[in-house]
């Protein structure tokens, strides 16, 4: 869930001990496990009220069509970029006019419709 390894979680318990102490530690265990259930129960009330005010189109929806952690932005670009492109695609429209050199002794060309 929080992609901790063992290693990890053996220092962030180390830390815990020496921040809080031993004595005051299993009080704030205790704590983390109330509210850990508690969260779970409010979870499980909104997913109950949800059930309740969908009716039957509860079941028929596909939760994992919404699930963020399948957006991956790099898995995104690569189809993007990997995909054919798409037969009715308008051409791309033709320069207006192409750049010349420039001549120094003329006065810049600029362009009053862009600014």
């Amino acid at each position: 869930m929080f992609d901790i390894n063992g290693w990890e979680f053996l220092l962030l318990g180390v830390l815990a001990i020496l921040v809080l102490g031993p004595e005051r530690l299993p009080d704030y265990a205790a704590k983390l496990g109330r509210f850990v259930r508690q969260a779970r129960g409010m979870a499980d009330r909104a997913k109950q009220q949800l059930k309740e005010e969908m009716g039957p189109e509860f079941s028929d929806v596909d939760w994992r069509a919404y699930d963020p952690r399948q957006y991956d932005p790099r898995r995104i670009v690569r189809d993007a970029l990997s995909a054919a492109p798409e037969e009715d695609v308008a051409p791309a429209p033709k320069p207006v006019s192409t750049p010349k050199s420039h001549d120094p002794a003329l006065p810049t060309p600029w362009d009053t419709e862009a600014t």
